[in-house]
Order: C-alpha cells, then sequence, then structure tokens
C-alpha cells in the first residue's frame, strides 16, 4: 500500500509540474502566432490523444498523454523539422523574431517558478504545524556551545551577515538561515530568550565551519541540529539492538551511565557516540522509568556507518518525543510575499549548491535522482495536502531553475544560443549546434547516472 501510494504522489507531482512546464511553451507560442502541432504530457507510447472542438486561432492542436510520466514536449511548426507550406510559414518557430522565440523557450522555465509561488502562497495561507524554535542542548565543542546557547533557549529572530532581524516562526525558518548563512561564510545573529525570559544577542561565526556540505554534519557542526524534545521512545523495531536489549515503546530515559538525559537530541548524540576505537558497538547502562518505576538495562547499539562514512551507534527506535508544535500562517498579501521570498531563496540557494559543485567544494551526493524524488512525494502526500503542496512548490522550483541553465538541450541552453544570436547578428551554425547538442546530452546523461547512483546507495548502499 505505501509503495502504491508513494507511485501515485510521484506520478500526480511529474504530472502537474510537467503539463505547467510544457503549458508555458505552449501557451506564449499562441500568443505569438506559433502554430503548436502537438502538447505532450508523458513520453513514449501515446495513451490518451484528442483535439479539443474550440482552439485558439490557426491551432489545430493536438493533445497526448505518453506512457512514461518523466518529461513531455510542445510541437511546432518549424522549417527546421520538415516542410512547411509557403502560406503557413509565418507561423513557423524558426520565422519568429529573435525575442518571440526567446520568450517562448523561457515560458516554460518561467511558469514553474510562478507555480512555486503559487503554491508556496497557499500553503502559507492554509498554514502547517512546524515545531516551534526551542533549542535542545547544543553538540559539545560546537559554534553553539561555544557561544553560549543552552537547553530550552527560544530563538526569536536572526539576522544574516549584519543585515536586518527577520522574526523566526518555526525550527524550519532557523535551519534555513543557518544553511544560508553556513554556505556564504557569514555570520548569523541569533535573538534568544532564556528560560528567564530575558533576551540576548548571540553570534555564530559561520565562515569558521570545518565543512559547508548541506548536510547533518553541518548542522551538528554548528550545534543547533534539532528542536528540543523529551528523551522517551516512540517505535522500537524488532530486528534492532533496542529490541534485544529490551527497550520498549514509552521507556523515557533518565540517563547513559552516569550522563544525565533530559533530551532527546542530546540521546541520539549519546547513541551516536557509543562505539568503540575499533568500531563496534559499546555497551552501556541506560537508566529509565517505565510505568512509573525506574530500572536499569544494558543496551549495546549496533555500529553501522552513516551517509558521511563515518561509523555511529544505532538501537533500531525512534528517539525523542515529537517536540512543541506551532501553527505558522500567512496573510493575504503577507503569503505572497513569502511564496515570491521562498521561491528567489530556493533558486538562488540552488545556483550556490549547483556552482560549488561544478568547483568541487561541494560533494555531488547532494545531487537527488528520481527514486529520492518518488520517496519525497510518498512521504509529503501521506503528511498531509500542505505538505505535499510546498514538496510541489520545491520541486518546481528545481525543474525551473535547472532548465534555465545554459547547459544545451536545456531551455537555458536555447536561450545561450539566442543570447550569441543578439550579440552577433546571426545564428550559431548547424555544425555546432550539433556538436553542442552532443555534449549537453553527454553532461545530462552522466548527472543522471550519478543522481541514481546516488539513490541506490543511499537506500540499499
Amino acid at each position: 500500500m505505501m509503495l502504491l501510494s508513494t507511485l501515485i504522489a510521484f506520478v500526480v507531482a511529474l504530472g502537474v509540474l510537467v503539463t505547467v512546464h510544457e503549458w508555458g511553451h505552449y501557451r506564449v507560442a499562441v500568443a505569438h502566432g506559433v502554430r503548436v502541432i502537438r502538447f505532450s504530457v508523458g513520453m513514449g507510447k501515446v495513451l490518451v490523444r484528442w483535439k479539443p472542438r474550440r482552439q485558439h486561432p490557426g491551432q489545430d492542436t493536438e493533445f497526448v498523454i505518453g506512457a512514461f510520466p518523466i518529461g513531455g514536449y510542445v510541437k511546432m511548426l518549424d522549417e527546421r523539422e520538415g516542410a512547411v507550406a509557403p502560406e503557413e510559414r509565418h507561423r513557423a518557430f524558426n520565422t519568429q523574431p529573435l525575442r518571440a522565440r526567446a520568450l517562448i523557450v523561457a515560458a516554460g522555465p518561467v511558469a514553474n517558478l510562478l507555480l512555486a509561488v503559487a503554491l508556496y502562497a497557499l500553503v502559507g495561507w492554509i498554514g502547517t504545524d512546524e515545531p516551534r524554535a526551542v533549542l535542545s542542548p547544543p553538540v559539545a565543542g560546537s559554534l553553539a556551545e561555544k557561544a553560549g546557547l543552552q537547553s530550552g533557549d527560544v530563538v526569536q529572530a536572526a539576522a544574516l551577515g549584519g543585515g536586518p532581524f527577520k522574526r523566526i516562526r518555526s525550527f524550519e525558518d532557523l535551519r534555513w538561515i543557518l544553511t544560508r548563512g553556513a554556505l556564504d561564510g557569514f555570520e548569523v545573529t541569533l535573538q534568544v530568550a532564556g528560560s528567564n525570559g530575558a533576551a540576548r544577542p548571540v553570534r555564530l561565526p559561520l565562515a569558521a565551519l570545518p565543512s559547508k556540505e548541506p548536510n547533518l554534519q553541518m548542522f551538528r557542526d554548528i550545534g543547533i541540529v534539532s528542536p528540543l524534545s523529551l528523551p522517551s521512545l516512540g517505535e522500537v523495531f524488532a530486528d534492532g539492538a533496542g529490541a534485544r536489549a529490551g527497550l520498549k515503546a514509552g521507556d523515557q530515559v533518565l540517563g547513559v551511565d552516569e550522563i544525565a538525559v533530559t533530551d532527546g537530541a542530546g540521546l541520539r548524540e549519546l547513541i551516536r557516540a557509543s562505539v568503540t576505537a575499533d568500531g563496534q558497538g559499546m555497551e552501556r547502562a541506560w537508566r529509565l522509568q517505565r510505568d512509573g518505576r525506574e530500572l536499569t538495562i544494558r543496551v549495546k547499539p549496533d555500529a553501522v556507518a552513516d551517509a558521511q562514512g563515518q561509523t555511529i551507534g544505532r538501537i533500531g527506535a525512534q528517539v525523542g518525543a515529537l517536540p512543541e508544535m506551532t501553527l505558522v500562517r500567512y496573510g493575504p498579501l503577507e503569503g505572497l510575499a513569502y511564496g515570491a521570498r521562498r521561491v528567489w531563496d530556493i533558486s538562488t540557494l540552488t545556483l550556490r549548491l549547483l556552482g560549488r559543485m561544478v568547483v568541487g567544494e561541494v560533494s555531488l551526493k547532494n545531487l537527488s535522482g528520481p527514486i529520492a524524488i518518488a520517496d519525497y512525494a510518498g512521504q509529503s502526500a501521506n503528511l498531509g495536502p500542505t505538505y505535499f503542496l510546498a514538496f510541489l512548490a520545491f520541486i518546481s522550483v528545481s525543474l525551473g531553475v535547472l532548465n534555465l541553465l545554459p547547459v544545451p538541450v536545456l531551455d537555458g541552453g536555447h536561450l545561450m544560443y539566442y543570447l550569441w544570436e543578439g550579440l552577433t547578428g546571426r545564428p550559431v551554425s548547424e555544425a555546432w549546434l550539433q556538436r553542442l547538442q552532443y555534449v549537453g546530452v553527454c553532461l545530462l546523461l552522466c548527472l543522471m547516472a550519478i543522481a541514481m547512483y546516488n539513490d541506490v546507495v543511499a537506500r540499499w548502499g
């Protein structure tokens, strides 16, 4: 059932995003009088085809749905792809002015970005339950610990690189600004309220981070990994070290060996660190409260490799209770501003990450393929409609940005050709077009292979 729901969510997500992308090309082409022969959502064998009775003047477009939901296309009348009757030549794509051709090509990615703005605005209007920005104990030796942050501190606002303070509505807001600060090497100043309610500024010099990879290790180096939560156990999986030791769902962990435990994040850190120098699980005494009584159980975590290749301890259980939640909701105009700001932030962050991948500052392990996207689609759909809408918005931004990259075979590659034509007054020669297309196809195939490899390793490696 879970696999079926994931597949359905994946197909729906791709169908919506591809349809909007191709509709952008189609609608602007029609507006410029270009004849659209076919509008296809999906590739391969045609499953459904139809022609609307009412069409735009000069149009006789066939709409089709292909067997494979990955991709789509808008086929336009073009002298480079076949003979065109003299009376129809003014409707061919290749005979249009440079400005019209550029607008038609750019319309697909722009449609995805506008869809993302609308979706994020809708999510903001509906509202989502997110963890409050209440901090768990900072990781030992981290920037947060050195800066004096403490368990229970509430982050009220944050400023990036000396800029103005912005309200922090949730822990997700905090993670986002920390990510931006880490990638840009900026100092982040937090306005924090402690247990006594008094506010104080705390500065985090993120330029001092040893690594700026956008992953869990980066947040561990910062010291802010998760919101405050009680150190209790959720589901205990039957094949895990916790179940073998006798741990049960609902157990409240009071301490590990002589270390007092007050938070779920602190307990997870202790579990991670419960490995010996030779890479074996380290048995430790856990003090628990169960059904109103205290007991001690010896637990030996399994030693496993994490995403960075480090050996860590794992007990096979959900560690930490749900954190305190808050409803994040925006007004009508505020929601639109939030949607536009969110799309801008994700777009610029995506471009920075891609640029750093090119120069080797960020690992290619951060590339995700269709398996990961399908997994995220299923997870977001199971969480609820607003989470699925937010997932759609994020993927729509990614699709829009990636298609605008100056890579041959992508929309951005065609725009690059038109820029050359505008600067020189002549189009790129057919010989160069073929060479560049070949390079573009090879580059995309390599990126797809890396993304698929990352997906397989992350799930079955």
